[in-house]
């Protein structure tokens, strides 16, 4: 009879060009390549369920998530800010590529029961917010060259021509939006967010895609997402300040805070949000 391998626990540091992984079952460091081939070879020696974790980083993370929930190891994709002041409140000094994999391992290891594991998007929403976030990136150079230029009269032409060219882009880039909602279906969904008030093409364009990230267990539990939930921090007889945990994408939400900005001006929401401020709120 085959003797069962008990799955382990794994803290994985990724970059760009390698993984650095740290085990509970081995006391030393292992890297290799961030290549498909390499991590596939990798994830073959990993006892069946073993559970991992790593950082999420840009898009470096991606290919080893994706390599591991199709070999059914759970996988848990932890936050940036989190981790640091983890490493913080443990009184770790040293931040190394191999200190940030044992951090990676421990935090695993103590907070496992409170950590969900991750799971793959549409590839469709990959690359719709890879779009709306170059979008914004277009957006907000072409305004910081418009400020600056502005001031310099022999420059205003040239500065007119790019700001013209730029725009173009930008509307290259919602044609290429429209197109990759209309390719998986999501079309349908954008024009039904555009009903609700205040809510224009891009925002309901970024609205569809993300309620397509996965399924949510409540509107709370969507509105955490966007990171648009209150923190609370109180003490005894103190009320302490209360402020948006902003965890979300900040791109969405920018453009709700326009969506809301543009509501608030139609006479039935200027009349509500003019109640909250005289609430205080």
């Amino acid at each position: 009879m085959t003797k069962s391998v008990e799955s382990i626990l794994v803290g994985i540091d990724v970059s760009k060009a390698e993984l650095v992984i740290a085990r509970s079952d081995a006391p030393q460091i292992d890297t290799i390549n961030n290549s498909p081939s390499a991590i596939k070879r990798w994830l073959k020696s990993l006892p069946q369920g073993s559970r991992i974790a790593l950082e999420a980083t840009g898009i470096y993370h991606r290919q080893l998530a994706t390599l591991a929930h199709a070999a059914a190891h759970p996988l848990y994709l932890l936050d940036g800010y989190r981790l640091s002041r983890y490493r913080d409140g443990v009184g770790t000094r040293a931040k190394t590529d191999p200190s940030d994999a044992r951090l990676i391992l421990r935090y695993l290891s103590n907070e496992l029961e409170e950590l969900k594991p991750w799971i793959p998007a549409h590839d469709a929403f990959y690359r719709i917010q890879s779009l709306m976030r170059r979008r914004a990136s277009l957006v907000h150079t072409r305004v910081a060259l418009s400020q600056s230029l502005q001031d310099v009269p022999e420059l205003k032409q040239a500065s007119k021509q790019l700001d013209t060219h730029i725009r173009r882009v930008e509307l290259l880039i919602t044609q290429r939006l429209k197109q990759a909602l209309a390719d998986v279906g999501w079309d349908a969904d954008a024009k039904r967010c555009m009903d609700i008030e205040g809510i224009g093409e891009l925002s309901s364009m970024a609205l569809a895609n993300t309620f397509h990230r996965g399924r949510f267990k409540s509107s709370d539990a969507f509105i955490a997402y966007l990171g648009m939930d209150v923190k609370v921090r109180d003490s005894g007889k103190q009320a302490g300040r209360r402020k948006l945990t902003k965890k979300g994408d900040p791109e969405l939400r920018r453009l709700l805070y326009n969506a809301a900005m543009a509501a608030r001006k139609t006479a039935a929401w200027k009349a509500l949000y003019e109640t909250y401020l005289s609430q205080g709120l």
